[in-house]
């Protein structure tokens, strides 16, 4: 029998039901609205990424005194600024004494970790109540599913009212698959973050130790 592609849609929206029962929605139990396959990682580990001189870990909005200084992070944390050309500007900033070039190189480490922390925290956030909006979708799913299933076991069913639910159950599924497609791109967004952090302090620590050091 071949199916109309409303009626196609009720028979994903079933498979749908049985895919996403609640124990598969999320990973980590610790975090139940995580729908990534990565697993979550509150914060970006300091640690894991730098290796120059101490921060100062009083700044942590990002926020600096020196103007030129934050127009640097601006730029350096936009994606759209290619490694290359962040270096360039690095290696333009990180400049004086040995000990000058290492103060600011912490002072702009630190700046930029605030900033890209920050933003990675704002998107997982977002993926979060993005799942939640679908787990409230999927059970709307799941209850006019059961609903189109009374109707058609009744011996009196109402053709026109079964129709009319096939055809908002057949446009809550598409909404619903199309959104899902969506998550993986979602969820590669912190991995970036974490990618430019790293990027960004390997770039800044090699500034430390280029040629050209005042005496």
């Amino acid at each position: 029998m071949v199916l109309s592609p409303r009626w196609s849609y009720i028979c994903l929206a079933l498979a749908l039901v049985a895919i996403l029962a609640p124990p598969a929605l999320a990973l980590d139990p610790r975090y139940p609205d995580w729908p990534c396959q990565q697993l979550k990682v509150p914060g970006i580990s300091i640690a894991s990424v730098w290796n120059g001189p101490p921060l100062d870990n009083n700044n942590d909005s990002g926020d600096s005194a020196d103007p030129r200084q934050a127009e640097l992070v601006a730029r350096l944390v936009a994606r759209r600024t290619p490694m290359p050309d962040a270096r360039q500007l690095i290696q333009a900033y990180v400049t004086g004494t040995s000990e000058q070039k290492q103060q600011k190189a912490a002072s702009l480490f630190a700046a930029v970790y605030a900033v890209l922390n920050g933003q990675r925290d704002q998107v997982m956030s977002g993926i979060e109540r993005f799942s939640r909006k679908q787990k409230a979708m999927a059970e709307q799913i799941r209850e006019n599913t059961q609903k189109i299933r009374e109707i058609q076991d009744r011996p009196d069913a109402d053709p026109a009212q079964s129709e009319d639910l096939a055809s908002q159950l057949s446009w809550q599924t598409r909404i619903f698959e199309d959104r899902r497609k969506t998550t993986v791109y979602m969820c590669e967004v912190p991995v970036l973050i974490e990618k430019r952090v790293f990027d960004l302090a390997r770039a800044i620590q090699d500034a430390i130790n280029a040629d050209g050091d005042a005496k």
